[in-house]
């Protein structure tokens, strides 16, 4: 019998009113979390959180910025570039592309995406892992990007980056979702891996110069559970080794207090660094 089913059984053997409610809205949490676990998260498109949460974007414009700096670049390198949705937008605005576009990603379900996406782009989509040496010659691009990346290899960057090359990239402060976090674990100790004053010592030393290094903190409202279980199986940095039947509990209570105080507020954390490789 299904979880649905099971609470109708359970509801025809109440007969008080205020418990005929409670299951009703039982009823509800286990639609909506049904919806969030079976939604397939391969790729990095957003799309089906529309209408379900907001999130604030940062003031630069990475998009806008890379179809700048694409539209003179002779070979570009997308590091980690998930299902290649922003690589492709971004390719489809520029009207002469790089001679040579390459892109890594490490998990194999973007994979496919990735190569579906950015094929008619000519692009070569390798598999690397987040955390081994990127798979092209020294000095194979002038410009490298990469948006909300795992792990930062500034010196494999600094290496395959020609003389006076670019890195661009938009990556994820800390503390990102910290009241998401803290909410499904309980208060959580807030690393500086992430930090800009990390990602600039770290690029110096690697011989780039940091030339831009900005952050902001973005407001994200999840209008209701399923919003926030789809985006805890995508985001998976955000409380690591979720899953619905281990935090089954918090999110009840989470639905819970959807419904009495409206959406969940967090704010994710965002930073943009640009540095260039000194000659």
């Amino acid at each position: 019998m299904g979880e649905a089913a099971a609470d109708i059984c359970v509801a025809s053997l109440r007969v008080g009113s205020s418990i005929l409610v409670s299951v009703a809205l039982s009823l509800t949490f286990q639609e909506l979390v049904r919806e969030g676990r079976l939604e397939p998260v391969e790729g990095w498109d957003f799309s089906w959180l529309d209408e379900r949460a907001t999130e604030e974007r940062p003031s630069w414009g990475y998009a806008r910025m890379i179809v700048q700096r694409l539209a003179s670049a002779n070979a570009a390198l997308d590091i980690q570039t998930g299902g290649g949705e922003v690589l492709a937008e971004v390719l489809a605005k520029v009207r002469n592309h790089p001679g040579t576009v390459a892109a890594t990603e490490s998990w194999k379900p973007n994979l496919a995406v990735a190569r579906r996406l950015l094929g008619p782009f000519n692009a070569t989509v390798l598999e690397c892992a987040d955390d081994a040496d990127l798979p092209f010659p020294d000095e194979s691009f002038d410009l490298v990007i990469s948006r909300h990346p795992t792990v930062v290899l500034w010196n494999e960057i600094a290496r395959v980056l020609r003389p006076s090359g670019t890195y661009l990239s938009q990556q994820i402060g800390p503390g990102s979702n910290r009241e998401l976090t803290d909410f499904m674990m309980g208060p959580q100790p807030i690393s500086q891996l992430r930090s800009t004053e990390r990602a600039a010592r770290d690029a110096e030393a690697a011989g780039l110069d940091v030339v831009d290094l900005r952050q902001e903190a973005l407001r994200i409202a999840f209008n209701d559970v399923a919003a926030v279980i789809y985006f805890l199986r995508k985001v998976v940095w955000t409380v690591p080794g979720f899953t619905v039947e281990g935090y089954r509990d918090q999110l009840a209570r989470l639905h819970a207090r959807i419904e009495s105080e409206g959406p969940f507020i967090a704010y994710s954390q965002r930073f943009l660094v640009e540095a260039h490789k000194l000659t």
